[in-house]
């Protein structure tokens, strides 16, 4: 294990239920040594770092992320969110005590398990003419609204924009039901993401057993062959289940 040395950070990847004490080689943020800081019960991944204060940069992200696909080829871990650093090995400790109660539940509930995600988009140029000509309502009111002599008005563009968007939540509802209907017997459990713009459908993340992947990928194959050519479906993982953990990390309030 790394010797300690003064003002020192610990980084913090994630928890296991493995405490055995062992590091994984220099495969962290800024190439540090990834190892095990345990308390007997559970532990904690970590590396070193000098920079306590790391910045969410993508060569950071891609590190901490490059160590969670590195755990999950062993075991299923807690992934901590991202900058998480205690000042001590005491202090890394000092969080699994606090902590033990909910991190040995949290990862009973998620042993042998991985975080699958899938994304359904429109695959249409634009995403409002393309209501316009599936939804006869919308179209209607489009006409009568944009058929007028005079220029349109705010009140009407916000008329329009409501009708929208109501039809489009509507729309993403029933579909993101059809396809959790069908995915649901090969999940252990289905979380509904916000969508991130107007073309996406639903943006699920699926906790699916280890050996039920290949059913939770056939579940999707068989859920899209109800979607035409205007749908696309984009799935992908195994990924640590950032998802399906919520922990309120307690930490020893001198820190």
């Amino acid at each position: 294990m790394p010797e300690e040395k003064v003002k020192k950070g610990h980084y913090l990847y994630a928890v296991v239920s493995n405490a055995e004490e062992k590091d994984y080689g220099a495969i962290g943020i800024d190439d540090g040594v990834v190892y095990h800081i345990s308390d007997s019960v559970v532990s904690a991944v970590v590396s070193d770092i000098a920079n306590r204060k790391l910045r969410p940069e993508r060569r950071n992200l891609a590190a901490h992320q490059g160590v969670l696909r590195f755990l999950m080829e062993e075991t299923t871990p807690l992934p901590m969110t991202f900058g998480v650093v205690a000042d001590s090995i005491e202090a890394v400790r000092k969080i699994l005590s606090l902590n033990q109660n909910i991190f040995i539940e949290q990862l009973r509930n998620v042993a042998n398990k991985v975080e699958m995600g899938l994304r359904v988009a429109w695959d249409v140029q634009n995403i409002f003419e393309y209501f316009v000509h599936v939804h006869p309502d919308l179209r209607i009111l489009r006409d009568r609204l944009f058929g007028r002599s005079q220029t349109i008005n705010q009140n009407d563009k916000i008329e329009l924009g409501r009708r929208f968007e109501q039809l489009l939540n509507e729309d993403r509802e029933t579909y993101t039901n059809q396809v959790v209907n069908a995915l649901e017997q090969s999940c252990v459990e289905i979380k509904r993401n916000n969508c991130r713009n107007e073309e996406e459908v639903m943006n699920l993340a699926c906790l699916v057993e280890r050996d039920m992947q290949k059913s939770f990928e056939n579940g999707i194959f068989d859920a899209s062959k109800f979607f035409d050519n205007n749908f696309a479906f984009d799935f992908n993982g195994p990924w640590a289940p950032h998802n399906f953990v919520d922990i309120d990390l307690k930490v020893d309030s001198q820190e």
